[in-house]
């Protein structure tokens, strides 16, 4: 049987919409990305996700991690960047997600800083005082952390829930007296206040965080040769910044395309990136990190979310929310 091209057309132009769209939506990913300052920004801002995997990828800019979580549990993100303590809260809650990479061993990175003029100079100051902080966030879990080291019952501080911008916000008209963030809100604070404790320390303290890449499960489960060149891309940056980082000065375009898409200081970024560890593909699938460390730090977060009564229960195994095997085919590539 014969038919006409011309009759034909326009059922082809219908077939060819219909499978060009199925082929494009199976071929696209939104990802959640923070403000903090990290080696893979480089990669982002030079479009080597997409150039690289042949995906569309929809970046959206998110202010904390409490905030990815509820967008990926939604399913609105499928790959997004949490700390370890909105990651340990939702693993408790037995969300469908699991860690593929950790993006910072934080440090210095984020810091409790006190208002000059706020007439706090020790730790037992705070009581009375006003904090601003982004709950459920890896800044949060430091705070209370903090406040247990020095004696102090939470209840006897006023802590503000605020989302970074909203605590410059608040720093610049004065109304709050202590601030624990991240850049660049840090930043903006430390210029008129003081460091009173950070990361580094709270971890010297029992209480170590870290940021992480999550991804949805049924993502990765569909999608794992993305999932894997995601996590390869991002451990070549870090390889990149832990051999060349002493050339990402201040002037540097590496230091520029990071100001860019986080707001911080271009002047401050190399110090940032020193104030944190990136660990590579190498490291993260080792016992100390994604093999075994990662579990038992998630665990260790949710039993003091628990104390603090920021969780509503303890799983008896997180194991089934940390997957190495992305990091570990992305090592043999």
């Amino acid at each position: 049987m014969r038919y006409s091209l011309k009759k034909l057309l326009p059922a082809i132009a219908v077939f060819s919409a219909l499978t060009g769209s199925a082929y494009a939506a199976d071929k696209e990913v939104s990802i959640a990305y923070q403000t903090v300052v990290e080696p893979s920004k480089i990669a982002q801002a030079d479009s080597e996700y997409e150039k690289q995997t042949g995906w569309k990828i929809n970046w959206r800019k998110f202010e904390s991690g409490g905030e990815v979580i509820t967008a990926v549990a939604s399913g609105d993100i499928q790959i997004g960047y949490v700390g370890s303590s909105p990651l340990a809260a939702a693993a408790s809650r037995e969300s469908p997600i699991e860690t593929i990479f950790i993006a910072a061993e934080i440090g210095e990175a984020e810091a409790l800083v006190v208002r000059n003029g706020s007439n706090i100079k020790t730790a037992k100051d705070l009581i009375g005082k006003k904090i601003a902080v982004p709950f459920a966030s890896t800044t949060h879990y430091s705070l209370l952390a903090a406040l247990k080291h020095w004696g102090i019952d939470p209840k006897k501080v006023e802590i503000l829930n605020l989302r970074p911008t909203e605590i410059s916000a608040a720093w610049a008209r004065g109304d709050i007296d202590a601030a624990y963030v991240w850049d660049p809100a840090l930043g903006k604070a430390k210029e008129t206040g003081t460091v009173l404790t950070n990361s580094a320390q709270v971890a010297k303290w029992g209480a170590p965080t870290f940021d992480a890449w999550i991804v949805r499960k049924d993502f990765a489960k569909s999608h794992p040769d993305f999932v894997t060149a995601f996590v390869k891309i991002t451990g070549k940056a870090y390889a990149d910044y832990r051999q060349h980082g002493s050339t990402w000065t201040a002037d540097s375009s590496q230091a520029g395309k990071i100001a860019r898409l986080t707001g911080a200081n271009k002047a401050d970024i190399p110090s940032l990136l020193q104030s944190s560890i990136f660990p590579t593909l190498d490291e993260q699938i080792s016992l100390r990190l994604l093999a075994g460390g990662t579990i038992k730090a998630i665990s260790d977060t949710s039993i003091f979310l628990k104390e603090q009564k920021k969780a509503e229960q303890v799983l008896t195994d997180y194991r089934p929310y940390v997957n190495a095997q992305f990091a570990q085919q992305a090592a043999k590539l």
